[in-house]
């Protein structure tokens, strides 16, 4: 079997073990939390939100480790593309995406911020340690502000109803225990398994590890997003599949770069700042851009989709041009 070959197998099955394990770890922590007394409202504002960047995070540290901090950083923006042009894209062309006002008045700015920060961050073409703590630090105070916006919800929230419809259902402790740490060590496995296929397919495509990173790592450690928004919106659960995409690109923006930086602190590929960093602050600006209709029913309708999605292909394309 030849080595390339070999390293698509390996990419395709780390991705596989990472979405699942990612899944097993949630539905685990889950369960030990609720029989810990912890209320299921935050469990899911916590453990459960977290657990679609968990694949990100992981791959992130294990990037860095490798000493490839480009990789991650690229899994980090490129996540955060995808999630708005591939998976925000995709959901509205099938079903326009109602937009609530608290998401627009919370979460956007939260977003916007965020954003700005990283690009910030990594703007002199490097991440240095320091920088990626104060990213762990805010990750943390994010957490805590969800926790306080969970407990401070009104009781007619639709997002907290369908966070709570949407938390695992517990089981005994000693299984819980078990597939926590099944879902622990086949992330850490997993991940390696998807940096070293991604690394082997770049060199001989001779694609650059900030490529790798953008490209089929970011793609696909975004397809549980896309799976669950797409289901989300067809369960009318708007709310829901915005608000985890949101999440999930603020939680890639703080924890997933941060990570990165602490674990590896290196120079970047200037490209990361002077493109790619610039094309998730213009996707995160247009999405926000859609959602406010003043004086309308706030969504995001199937032409607005299809533009996204189009400037998705566009993104792919100019990257692999970049290539030739």
């Amino acid at each position: 079997m030849s080595p390339l070959l070999l390293a698509i197998i390996f990419v395709l099955v780390g991705l596989v073990l990472l979405i699942w394990s990612a899944d097993r770890f949630v539905f685990g922590a889950s369960s030990v939390a609720r029989t810990a007394g912890i209320s299921p409202m935050i469990i899911g504002l916590t453990i459960v939100a977290m657990g679609s960047s968990a694949p990100e995070m992981l791959v992130s540290a294990s990037a860095a480790w490798q000493g490839r901090l480009d990789t991650s950083v690229g899994n980090a923006l490129g996540s955060n593309i995808t999630n708005i042009l591939l998976v925000i894209g995709a959901a509205a062309l099938l079903k326009p995406i109602a937009v609530s006002s608290l998401t627009l008045k919370r979460e956007y700015p939260l977003l916007v911020l965020c954003s700005l920060i990283g690009c910030y961050f990594i703007s002199d073409n490097s991440l240095t340690r320091a920088e990626g703590i104060l990213l762990l630090g805010a990750f943390v105070s994010f957490l805590c502000l969800l926790v306080y916006w969970g407990k401070h919800a009104r009781a007619d929230d639709p997002l907290i109803a369908e966070i709570n419809e949407d938390i695992p259902e517990p089981v005994s402790l000693i299984r819980a225990l078990l597939w926590v740490g099944i879902g622990l060590v086949l992330l850490l496995a997993s991940s390696q398994l998807l940096v070293h296929g991604a690394v082997t397919i770049a060199r001989y495509a001779g694609m650059s590890d900030l490529i790798i990173g953008l490209t089929i790592i970011a793609i696909g450690t975004s397809l549980p997003e896309l799976a669950a928004s797409i289901i989300g919106i067809l369960k009318g659960e708007d709310d829901l599949a915005l608000g985890n995409i949101i999440g999930s690109n603020i939680f890639n923006i703080l924890a997933v770069l941060g990570l990165g930086a602490v674990i590896g602190p290196d120079q970047l590929d200037p490209m990361a700042a002077s493109r790619d960093s610039l094309v998730m602050i213009a996707a995160t600006v247009i999405m926000l851009i859609m959602s406010v209709r003043l004086g309308k029913t706030q969504r995001i309708n199937r032409t607005e989709g299809a533009l996204l999605l189009c400037s998705f292909v566009g993104y792919q394309y100019l990257l692999f041009t970049a290539l030739a």
